[in-house]
Protein backbone atom coordinates (compact mmCIF):
# COMPACT_ATOMS: atom_id res chain seq x y z
CA UNK A 1 0.00 0.00 0.00
CA UNK A 2 1.61 3.28 -0.91
CA UNK A 3 1.61 6.46 1.22
CA UNK A 4 -1.76 7.49 0.32
CA UNK A 5 -2.93 4.20 0.40
CA UNK A 6 -1.78 4.02 4.04
CA UNK A 7 -3.06 7.37 4.76
CA UNK A 8 -6.50 6.87 4.08
CA UNK A 9 -6.74 3.44 5.85
CA UNK A 10 -5.55 4.81 9.36
CA UNK A 11 -8.25 7.34 8.59
CA UNK A 12 -10.91 4.83 7.98
CA UNK A 13 -10.02 2.93 11.32
CA UNK A 14 -10.07 6.53 13.21
CA UNK A 15 -13.61 7.58 11.72
CA UNK A 16 -14.80 3.76 12.57
CA UNK A 17 -13.20 4.02 16.05
CA UNK A 18 -15.43 7.15 16.51
CA UNK A 19 -18.88 6.08 15.07
CA UNK A 20 -19.02 7.52 11.64
CA UNK A 21 -20.49 6.15 8.86
CA UNK A 22 -18.70 8.38 6.23
CA UNK A 23 -16.37 11.24 5.69
CA UNK A 24 -16.57 14.68 3.68
CA UNK A 25 -13.12 15.73 3.81
CA UNK A 26 -13.42 19.48 1.43
CA UNK A 27 -10.32 21.01 2.75
CA UNK A 28 -7.46 21.16 -0.80
CA UNK A 29 -4.72 20.58 1.72
CA UNK A 30 -6.78 17.25 3.16
CA UNK A 31 -7.28 16.16 -0.21
CA UNK A 32 -4.04 16.55 -1.46
CA UNK A 33 -2.54 15.00 2.23
CA UNK A 34 -4.44 11.79 1.38
CA UNK A 35 -4.53 11.24 -2.44
CA UNK A 36 -1.76 13.42 -3.62
CA UNK A 37 -3.95 15.64 -5.70
CA UNK A 38 -2.89 19.34 -5.22
CA UNK A 39 -5.53 21.80 -6.52
CA UNK A 40 -6.84 25.06 -5.73
CA UNK A 41 -10.58 25.16 -6.55
CA UNK A 42 -11.19 28.82 -5.39
CA UNK A 43 -14.75 29.43 -4.58
CA UNK A 44 -15.53 25.97 -6.58
CA UNK A 45 -16.78 22.47 -4.79
CA UNK A 46 -14.30 20.20 -4.32
CA UNK A 47 -14.46 16.87 -1.12
CA UNK A 48 -13.55 13.56 -0.94
CA UNK A 49 -15.93 11.36 0.24
CA UNK A 50 -14.90 8.28 2.01
CA UNK A 51 -16.55 5.29 3.44
CA UNK A 52 -15.64 1.84 4.87
CA UNK A 53 -15.14 0.50 1.02
CA UNK A 54 -15.83 3.81 -1.53
CA UNK A 55 -14.02 6.86 -1.81
CA UNK A 56 -15.51 9.64 -3.90
CA UNK A 57 -13.57 12.88 -5.18
CA UNK A 58 -15.54 15.61 -6.72
CA UNK A 59 -13.75 18.03 -8.29
CA UNK A 60 -14.86 21.20 -10.73
CA UNK A 61 -15.17 19.67 -13.83
CA UNK A 62 -12.43 22.01 -15.46
CA UNK A 63 -9.94 20.25 -12.70
CA UNK A 64 -11.42 17.28 -14.17
CA UNK A 65 -8.91 16.05 -16.63
CA UNK A 66 -5.73 17.06 -13.47
CA UNK A 67 -7.52 15.06 -11.28
CA UNK A 68 -7.46 11.88 -13.61
CA UNK A 69 -3.81 11.93 -14.52
CA UNK A 70 -2.78 12.95 -10.59
CA UNK A 71 -4.70 10.06 -9.37
CA UNK A 72 -3.31 7.29 -11.92
CA UNK A 73 -0.10 8.19 -11.25
CA UNK A 74 -0.55 8.07 -7.59
CA UNK A 75 -2.88 5.20 -7.24
CA UNK A 76 -4.56 6.83 -3.89
CA UNK A 77 -7.80 5.97 -4.24
CA UNK A 78 -9.74 3.25 -6.44
CA UNK A 79 -12.64 5.05 -6.79
CA UNK A 80 -14.67 7.38 -8.94
CA UNK A 81 -13.91 10.94 -9.95
CA UNK A 82 -16.47 13.02 -10.13
CA UNK A 83 -16.69 16.33 -12.12
CA UNK A 84 -19.04 19.21 -11.19
CA UNK A 85 -20.47 22.00 -13.16
CA UNK A 86 -20.78 25.12 -11.86
CA UNK A 87 -24.78 24.54 -12.35
CA UNK A 88 -24.82 21.47 -10.92
CA UNK A 89 -25.70 21.04 -7.09
CA UNK A 90 -23.00 19.71 -5.13
CA UNK A 91 -24.09 18.42 -2.29
CA UNK A 92 -27.16 16.38 -4.49
CA UNK A 93 -24.46 14.36 -5.83
CA UNK A 94 -22.74 13.72 -2.36
CA UNK A 95 -26.59 12.49 -1.26
CA UNK A 96 -26.65 10.08 -5.11
CA UNK A 97 -23.39 8.67 -4.62
CA UNK A 98 -23.53 7.83 -0.57
CA UNK A 99 -23.55 4.33 -0.07
CA UNK A 100 -26.27 2.94 2.44
CA UNK A 101 -28.13 4.97 5.45
CA UNK A 102 -25.25 7.52 6.49
CA UNK A 103 -26.45 9.06 9.86
CA UNK A 104 -23.16 10.25 11.28
CA UNK A 105 -20.73 12.43 8.84
CA UNK A 106 -17.42 13.27 9.62
CA UNK A 107 -16.34 16.54 8.11
CA UNK A 108 -13.83 19.58 8.79
CA UNK A 109 -15.78 21.61 11.14
CA UNK A 110 -13.18 24.41 10.68
CA UNK A 111 -12.89 24.01 7.35
CA UNK A 112 -16.39 23.92 5.97
CA UNK A 113 -18.86 27.40 5.96
CA UNK A 114 -21.90 26.90 7.44
CA UNK A 115 -23.79 27.51 4.34
CA UNK A 116 -22.29 24.06 3.11
CA UNK A 117 -23.12 22.15 6.22
CA UNK A 118 -26.82 23.48 5.90
CA UNK A 119 -26.99 22.17 2.29
CA UNK A 120 -25.20 18.78 3.47
CA UNK A 121 -28.05 18.57 6.05
CA UNK A 122 -30.96 19.32 3.48
CA UNK A 123 -29.60 16.76 1.38
CA UNK A 124 -29.63 14.25 4.25
CA UNK A 125 -32.33 15.69 7.01
CA UNK A 126 -31.60 14.12 10.14
CA UNK A 127 -27.83 13.98 9.68
CA UNK A 128 -25.25 14.14 13.16
CA UNK A 129 -21.80 15.55 11.81
CA UNK A 130 -18.58 14.69 13.72
CA UNK A 131 -15.37 16.45 13.67
CA UNK A 132 -12.77 15.05 11.32
CA UNK A 133 -10.35 17.89 11.37
CA UNK A 134 -8.03 17.22 14.28
CA UNK A 135 -8.06 13.47 13.48
CA UNK A 136 -6.49 14.47 10.31
CA UNK A 137 -4.22 17.45 11.83
CA UNK A 138 -2.59 14.72 14.17
CA UNK A 139 -2.17 12.78 11.33
CA UNK A 140 -0.45 16.00 9.60
CA UNK A 141 1.62 16.03 12.67
CA UNK A 142 4.15 13.13 12.89
CA UNK A 143 5.96 13.81 9.39
CA UNK A 144 7.60 10.79 7.11
CA UNK A 145 11.22 10.88 6.03
CA UNK A 146 10.07 11.98 2.81
CA UNK A 147 8.20 15.23 4.32
CA UNK A 148 10.95 15.81 6.07
CA UNK A 149 13.18 16.00 3.53
CA UNK A 150 10.99 18.13 1.39
CA UNK A 151 10.60 20.69 4.44
CA UNK A 152 14.70 20.70 4.29
CA UNK A 153 14.78 21.49 0.83
CA UNK A 154 12.19 24.57 0.98
CA UNK A 155 14.48 25.60 4.31
CA UNK A 156 17.63 25.38 2.22
CA UNK A 157 16.27 27.55 -0.31
CA UNK A 158 14.60 30.04 1.81
CA UNK A 159 18.45 30.64 3.36
CA UNK A 160 19.69 31.00 -0.13
CA UNK A 161 16.98 33.49 -0.65
CA UNK A 162 18.02 35.35 2.82
CA UNK A 163 21.89 35.26 2.16
CA UNK A 164 21.44 36.23 -1.28
CA UNK A 165 18.65 39.13 -0.04
CA UNK A 166 21.08 40.68 2.38
CA UNK A 167 23.44 41.65 -0.94
CA UNK A 168 20.89 44.03 -1.72
CA UNK A 169 20.90 46.11 1.80
CA UNK A 170 21.88 49.54 0.92
CA UNK A 171 21.40 53.00 1.43
CA UNK A 172 18.04 54.23 1.03
CA UNK A 173 16.50 51.40 0.02
CA UNK A 174 12.71 50.37 1.99
CA UNK A 175 11.57 47.67 3.66
CA UNK A 176 9.08 47.50 0.41
CA UNK A 177 11.48 47.19 -2.09
CA UNK A 178 13.63 44.31 -0.30
CA UNK A 179 10.40 42.24 0.09
CA UNK A 180 10.25 42.78 -3.54
CA UNK A 181 13.87 41.74 -3.74
CA UNK A 182 13.18 38.70 -1.99
CA UNK A 183 10.36 37.47 -3.70
CA UNK A 184 11.86 37.85 -6.90
CA UNK A 185 15.12 35.83 -5.79
CA UNK A 186 12.31 33.19 -4.74
CA UNK A 187 11.08 32.44 -7.83
CA UNK A 188 14.79 32.67 -9.38
CA UNK A 189 15.43 29.55 -7.31
CA UNK A 190 12.85 28.00 -7.92
CA UNK A 191 10.23 28.76 -4.87
CA UNK A 192 6.50 27.72 -6.00
CA UNK A 193 5.68 30.96 -4.35
CA UNK A 194 5.91 32.75 -0.80
CA UNK A 195 4.89 30.63 2.02
CA UNK A 196 3.18 34.50 3.44
CA UNK A 197 3.57 37.39 3.18
CA UNK A 198 7.49 37.80 3.34
CA UNK A 199 8.15 40.26 6.67
CA UNK A 200 10.61 42.60 6.12
CA UNK A 201 10.95 45.72 9.09
CA UNK A 202 13.32 48.14 9.61
CA UNK A 203 14.19 50.78 12.71
CA UNK A 204 11.34 51.22 15.05
CA UNK A 205 8.82 48.96 13.12
CA UNK A 206 10.58 45.99 14.08
CA UNK A 207 9.03 46.45 17.25
CA UNK A 208 5.94 45.15 15.55
CA UNK A 209 5.80 41.49 16.08
CA UNK A 210 3.21 41.27 12.34
CA UNK A 211 3.75 44.69 11.29
CA UNK A 212 3.80 45.62 7.37
CA UNK A 213 6.61 46.30 5.47
CA UNK A 214 6.22 49.71 4.12
CA UNK A 215 8.14 52.60 3.04
CA UNK A 216 10.36 53.03 6.00
CA UNK A 217 13.76 53.23 4.98
CA UNK A 218 16.64 51.04 6.30
CA UNK A 219 19.08 53.34 8.44
CA UNK A 220 22.05 53.05 10.45
CA UNK A 221 21.59 52.47 14.56
CA UNK A 222 18.77 50.31 14.12
CA UNK A 223 17.62 46.48 13.63
CA UNK A 224 16.43 44.67 10.12
CA UNK A 225 14.49 42.03 10.73
CA UNK A 226 13.13 39.20 8.54
CA UNK A 227 10.91 36.87 8.21
CA UNK A 228 9.96 34.77 5.34
CA UNK A 229 9.68 31.47 4.09
CA UNK A 230 8.79 29.06 0.63
CA UNK A 231 6.47 26.92 -0.66
CA UNK A 232 7.91 24.28 -2.54
CA UNK A 233 6.80 20.57 -3.65
CA UNK A 234 3.96 20.90 -1.43
CA UNK A 235 6.23 21.95 1.65
CA UNK A 236 6.72 25.54 3.75
CA UNK A 237 9.89 26.88 5.45
CA UNK A 238 9.64 29.46 8.02
CA UNK A 239 12.44 31.20 9.24
CA UNK A 240 13.15 35.07 11.07
CA UNK A 241 16.64 36.64 11.76
CA UNK A 242 17.26 40.14 12.88
CA UNK A 243 20.45 42.27 11.84
CA UNK A 244 22.19 45.66 13.13
CA UNK A 245 22.36 48.22 10.58
CA UNK A 246 25.85 50.25 11.76
CA UNK A 247 26.72 49.66 14.99
CA UNK A 248 23.59 48.87 17.98
CA UNK A 249 23.14 50.63 21.12
CA UNK A 250 24.14 48.62 24.70
CA UNK A 251 20.09 47.92 24.97
CA UNK A 252 19.97 46.46 21.67
CA UNK A 253 22.98 44.24 22.42
CA UNK A 254 21.00 42.98 25.61
CA UNK A 255 17.79 42.05 23.75
CA UNK A 256 19.39 40.36 21.10
CA UNK A 257 21.47 38.39 23.16
CA UNK A 258 18.61 37.59 25.49
CA UNK A 259 16.56 36.54 22.56
CA UNK A 260 19.45 34.46 21.20
CA UNK A 261 19.57 32.26 24.62
CA UNK A 262 16.30 31.71 25.05
CA UNK A 263 16.05 30.25 21.52
CA UNK A 264 18.81 28.10 22.63
CA UNK A 265 16.88 27.26 25.94
CA UNK A 266 13.69 26.58 23.79
CA UNK A 267 15.76 24.25 21.51
CA UNK A 268 17.68 22.48 24.55
CA UNK A 269 14.08 21.81 25.83
CA UNK A 270 12.60 19.48 22.85
CA UNK A 271 12.07 15.99 24.43
CA UNK A 272 10.39 13.41 22.97
CA UNK A 273 7.67 12.84 25.66
CA UNK A 274 7.53 15.84 27.26
CA UNK A 275 5.22 18.21 27.61
CA UNK A 276 4.75 21.36 24.75
CA UNK A 277 4.13 24.07 26.97
CA UNK A 278 8.29 23.19 28.85
CA UNK A 279 9.45 24.56 25.18
CA UNK A 280 7.62 27.94 25.79
CA UNK A 281 8.48 28.17 29.15
CA UNK A 282 12.25 27.55 28.73
CA UNK A 283 12.17 30.86 26.04
CA UNK A 284 10.29 32.66 28.17
CA UNK A 285 11.85 32.36 31.86
CA UNK A 286 14.89 33.71 29.87
CA UNK A 287 13.17 36.78 29.05
CA UNK A 288 11.68 37.29 31.88
CA UNK A 289 14.44 36.87 34.00
CA UNK A 290 15.79 39.36 31.79
CA UNK A 291 13.37 42.25 32.52
CA UNK A 292 11.79 41.43 28.75
CA UNK A 293 8.82 39.29 29.77
CA UNK A 294 5.76 42.05 28.76
CA UNK A 295 7.68 42.39 25.63
CA UNK A 296 7.48 39.18 24.87
CA UNK A 297 3.60 38.63 23.28
CA UNK A 298 3.20 35.55 21.74
CA UNK A 299 3.38 31.84 21.66
CA UNK A 300 7.41 30.05 20.87
CA UNK A 301 6.42 28.62 18.07
CA UNK A 302 3.40 26.67 15.82
CA UNK A 303 3.31 23.26 13.71
CA UNK A 304 5.33 23.71 10.20
CA UNK A 305 3.98 21.46 7.16
CA UNK A 306 1.82 21.82 3.97
CA UNK A 307 0.68 25.13 5.64
CA UNK A 308 3.35 27.02 7.39
CA UNK A 309 1.35 27.51 10.80
CA UNK A 310 -0.55 24.10 11.29
CA UNK A 311 -1.30 21.99 14.39
CA UNK A 312 0.45 21.89 16.96
CA UNK A 313 0.29 25.45 18.70
CA UNK A 314 3.32 25.91 20.91
CA UNK A 315 2.84 27.99 23.89
CA UNK A 316 2.95 27.90 27.61
CA UNK A 317 -0.11 25.94 28.47
CA UNK A 318 -0.25 23.16 26.08
CA UNK A 319 0.60 19.99 28.36
CA UNK A 320 -0.04 17.86 25.08
CA UNK A 321 3.21 15.36 24.86
CA UNK A 322 6.16 15.86 22.06
CA UNK A 323 6.06 13.00 19.74
CA UNK A 324 9.01 11.96 17.30
CA UNK A 325 8.26 13.19 13.71
CA UNK A 326 6.88 16.29 14.54
CA UNK A 327 7.91 19.60 12.96
CA UNK A 328 7.47 23.02 14.94
CA UNK A 329 9.56 26.54 14.90
CA UNK A 330 10.47 27.76 17.57
CA UNK A 331 10.59 31.74 17.57
CA UNK A 332 11.22 33.53 20.44
CA UNK A 333 10.97 37.64 20.38
CA UNK A 334 11.49 40.79 22.16
CA UNK A 335 9.92 43.51 21.01
CA UNK A 336 9.88 47.17 22.60
CA UNK A 337 8.61 50.09 21.50
CA UNK A 338 10.78 53.19 20.21
CA UNK A 339 13.49 50.67 20.09
CA UNK A 340 13.32 47.85 17.89
CA UNK A 341 12.50 44.46 18.00
CA UNK A 342 14.91 40.94 17.62
CA UNK A 343 13.20 37.87 17.08
CA UNK A 344 15.17 34.30 15.59
CA UNK A 345 13.17 31.84 14.35
CA UNK A 346 14.67 27.81 13.48
CA UNK A 347 12.38 25.27 12.39
CA UNK A 348 13.04 21.90 14.20
CA UNK A 349 12.39 17.89 13.67
CA UNK A 350 11.49 16.06 16.15
CA UNK A 351 13.82 13.19 16.28
CA UNK A 352 14.49 10.01 18.92
CA UNK A 353 17.09 12.17 20.71
CA UNK A 354 15.78 15.69 20.83
CA UNK A 355 15.24 18.75 18.35
CA UNK A 356 17.12 18.47 15.03
CA UNK A 357 17.37 22.14 13.77
CA UNK A 358 16.35 22.08 10.19
CA UNK A 359 17.61 25.52 10.02
CA UNK A 360 21.31 26.41 9.71
CA UNK A 361 21.29 30.31 9.18
CA UNK A 362 23.72 31.83 11.28
CA UNK A 363 22.34 33.44 14.64
CA UNK A 364 25.25 35.40 16.22
CA UNK A 365 24.47 39.12 16.25
CA UNK A 366 25.52 40.26 12.37
CA UNK A 367 26.48 43.75 11.95
CA UNK A 368 25.60 45.08 8.32
CA UNK A 369 26.89 47.90 6.49
CA UNK A 370 25.14 50.39 4.26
Amino acid sequence: MDVYGTRIDRLRKELEGRGADAALLTSPLSVAYLTGFVCDPHERFMALLLQEDKAVLFVPLLELEKAENALSATGAIEGEIIGVRDTDEPFALVKQNMKGAVRRMAVEKEYMRLSQAERLMAVSPGLQMLDAGHIIAKMRNKKTQEEVERIRAAVQLVEDVLAEGLTRVKAGITELELVAELEYIMKQKGADAPAFDTMVLAGANSALPHGVPGKTIVQEGGFLLFDLGVLKDGYCSDITRTFVIGEPSAEMEKIYDTVLRAEEAALRAVRVGRPLAEVDKAARNIINAAGYGPYFTHRVGHGLGMEVHEYPSVHGTNEELIEQGMVFTIEPGIYVPGVGGVRIEDDVYVAADGAQTLTAFPKALTKLEI
